[in-house]
């Protein structure tokens, strides 16, 4: 009888061992003050003390990048998924005025494809690099009979910290303005309706995209999700930002509202600037503009409460953001929307 090997059952430790080593000098470029030791031991260590707190409170995130990953499979673009994974853990430390510390992320996959991992841990070190925050570690799981072939799933958790008396929101009152950073596109939220609507309308990720000059539709859809994280903390350092808003899925509607206050709502006033690819979505799934404000971030990466609007948008200028004013802060509940109708026209 033959002996039987991990490798015959499916799972190849060499191969594991393999990406380990391509991924440690991506690793190590993340580094940052408050790392203890590096990749390879069981756990990861983190000095507070060494990273600049004095009375930190720490702040902990964990998201995934959905039913994008299906286009980045059947695309074959596996370079940008690690820049979406970070940004939807590290844009939600921010808006509570946390510094992103470290991030680990989870890839399961059935069976490994180092070339691939390696594009999307290089992804996410990029992400980090951008963040500000350390790559310390993560779980590279090869399960046989678990996923389809070439199929992967990746999950990220970021911790942050902030002092004791600088976590957001804090004193946002009736009055204050609302300013909006721009999104790059659809981000990571909303690609099942994507997916239905490439799906009805016959399109293919290889053909041009149309909305967007000198690229497929694919490589359209895969621009990654934006990373706020730098010009946010020197807007809150600053004393400008009084809350904010990453808009993920639920949109503005659903996610303005969780930065604001009991008994206060948002009045926005529209037309907005958008990426193309919102229009075209409306039109291709004839999509209401109801649906559209509800699943995507329709242009409005972050929403940001602000104490002065002027000194808010000239330093975020300065940051390299285009900030635009967005609408202002008003009692009641919800978010209020004046001239919807204009924003897919």
């Amino acid at each position: 009888m033959t002996s039987v090997t991990y490798r015959d059952a499916g799972v190849d430790i060499e191969a594991g061992d393999a990406l380990v080593e391509a991924i440690k000098p991506l690793a190590r470029a993340t580094s940052r003050a408050g790392v203890l030791g590096g990749l390879g031991g069981f756990g990861a260590l983190f000095d507070l003390k060494a990273a600049g707190f004095t009375d930190p409170i720490l702040v902990s995130t964990t998201d995934g990048v959905g039913t994008k990953l299906k286009i980045a499979i059947e695309t074959g673009i596996h370079d940008f998924v690690g820049i979406d994974l970070v940004a939807m853990c590290v844009n939600d430390l921010v808006v509570q005025g946390a510094a992103p510390l470290f991030f680990l992320d989870y890839f399961a996959t059935g069976r490994l494809d180092v070339a691939a991992a390696a594009k999307i841990i290089a992804g996410i070190a990029r992400g980090c690099e951008i963040a500000g925050c350390a790559l310390v570690g993560g779980e590279t799981a090869e399960m046989p009979g678990m996923y389809a072939a070439g199929d992967y799933d990746l999950a990220g958790f970021a911790v942050g910290a902030a002092e004791r008396g600088a976590l957001l929101p804090a004193g946002v009152a009736a009055g204050d303005a609302i300013l909006a950073l721009p999104s790059a596109g659809v981000h990571s939220n909303g690609f099942s309706l994507v997916r239905k609507i490439a799906a009805a309308a016959q399109w293919d990720w290889d053909t041009p995209a149309l909305f967007l000059d000198r690229l497929t539709v694919g490589e359209a859809l895969m621009i990654p999700t934006r990373i706020y994280v730098k010009p946010m903390l020197a807007l809150h350092r600053a004393g400008l930002l009084k809350a904010a808003a990453h808009i993920t899925g639920g949109g503005l509607p659903g996610n303005l509202p969780r930065a604001l206050p009991a008994g206060m709502g948002a009045r926005l006033q529209a037309p907005w600037p958008m990426p193309a690819v919102f229009p075209w979505l409306a039109r291709g799934g004839d999509v209401a503009t109801g649906e559209m404000l509800r699943v995507f971030n329709c242009g409005v990466g972050m929403a940001l409460v602000v104490s002065d609007a002027q000194a808010a948008t000239a330093l975020l200028r300065a940051e390299g953001e285009s900030p635009f004013p967005l609408g202002h802060v008003e009692p009641g509940e919800g978010v209020h929307i004046e001239h919807h109708e204009r924003l897919f026209a």
